[in-house]
């Protein structure tokens, strides 16, 4: 969504370095910025640069210099993932974002957006999730390392918030799909996993396809461009108003964090049906209840940043389809792409 931008800070000369810019995430803010125009964007591989290394971030980060980051780069997964990897999971996220929050702090940068996740609310929490939902009861199991570690994130910025008066804000967008997902059955999330299993069951002539649980849990989710989209309006924000998310008038009491989502959720099961009507598979859905469920349901309370002005505007339906085209494009027709 189009707003008017404060040439101030954040104009299309501002050196923006995006983390993560080959993920789903990244990959999104790199085409967004791209897109707009921002000529001075700063990207590195994992190859290039390993930001689990503090060294070499701090080198990085003093040559430099940027202004304005978004941290997108993570370990993330799925159920199996997650349940698999546990230590990979806490340790990774909690050495990169470290790494990148402290440097940023260290070199001076403006602003810095941290991208967490959803899963930081608790297992049983009310709905939808509004940000004061935070740390107020446990979380679910089979995600918690990788939780813990965002939670900590957020925990970070606030820390450097108040101490050296950085402006550092923490966005928790819902889950996430689009172009550059992962499609790796054996660690993507549940969209991406169900779009590969309906295609190659279709090309393979198969019966039937097998969904992990009940089906009855709920997601929300929002396509990886509308998440770039917001990401981008707040970096942009006037002072006053990216002051007040952060919670500098309340800053011993109010996170600076920010929900990103579409504001409905939808049941796996039906979530598998529109995914099998997008790909044209024509066999029967299998509900394999002896696989985890997961958290019952994860739908954010999206209401502070509508009131700023910004809401999705990708459906899910046509966000299906442009990721399932996506997918095709990477994959042709065959079976052991991830």
């Amino acid at each position: 969504m189009s707003q008017p931008i404060d040439t101030s800070i954040f104009d299309k000369h501002s050196k923006i370095y995006v983390a993560g810019h080959r993920g789903l995430v990244g990959s999104a803010l790199l085409r967004k910025l791209q897109g707009e125009g921002y000529e001075r964007l700063i990207t590195r591989t994992h190859a290039e640069l390993d930001l689990t290394e503090q060294g070499a971030v701090r080198e990085f980060f003093a040559e430099h210099r940027p202004e304005y980051v978004f941290l997108a780069a993570a370990r993330v997964g799925g159920i199996l993932a997650n349940d698999s990897y546990p230590a990979e999971f806490i340790h990774q996220n909690l050495a990169i974002q470290t790494n990148v929050i402290h440097e940023a702090w260290r070199s001076g940068v403006k602003r810095l957006l941290f991208l967490g996740s959803s899963c930081i609310y608790p297992r049983e929490c009310p709905q939808p999730m509004k940000e004061e939902y935070l740390l107020t009861g446990p979380l679910e199991r089979t995600n918690r390392p990788y939780a813990v570690a965002k939670i900590a994130g957020i925990e970070m910025c606030w820390a450097y918030n108040r101490q050296y008066g950085t402006r550092f804000l923490a966005a928790m967008p819902t889950n996430l799909y689009g172009p550059g997902d992962n499609f790796d059955l054996q660690n993507s999330h549940v969209l991406p996993a169900l779009i590969r299993k309906m295609h190659e069951a279709k090309q393979a002539g198969r019966p039937t396809v097998t969904v992990w649980g009940s089906g009855e849990p709920r997601r929300e989710l929002l396509h990886s461009d509308d998440l770039a989209d917001a990401c981008l309006f707040l970096m942009r924000l006037p002072e006053a108003e990216f002051d007040a998310l952060l919670g500098r008038e309340a800053r011993e009491s109010v996170p600076p964090l920010i929900n990103i989502g579409w504001g409905e959720d939808i049941r796996i099961k039906d979530l598998a049906r529109l995914v099998q009507d997008v790909v044209g598979y024509e066999g029967e859905l299998v509900f394999d209840t002896a696989m985890p469920d997961g958290t019952p349901r994860k739908l954010l309370d999206v209401s502070r940043l509508a009131a700023l002005g910004w809401r999705a505007r990708i459906d899910l339906r046509a966000g299906i389809a442009d990721a399932y085209r996506w997918y095709v494009e990477q994959a042709g027709d065959e079976p052991g792409y991830s």
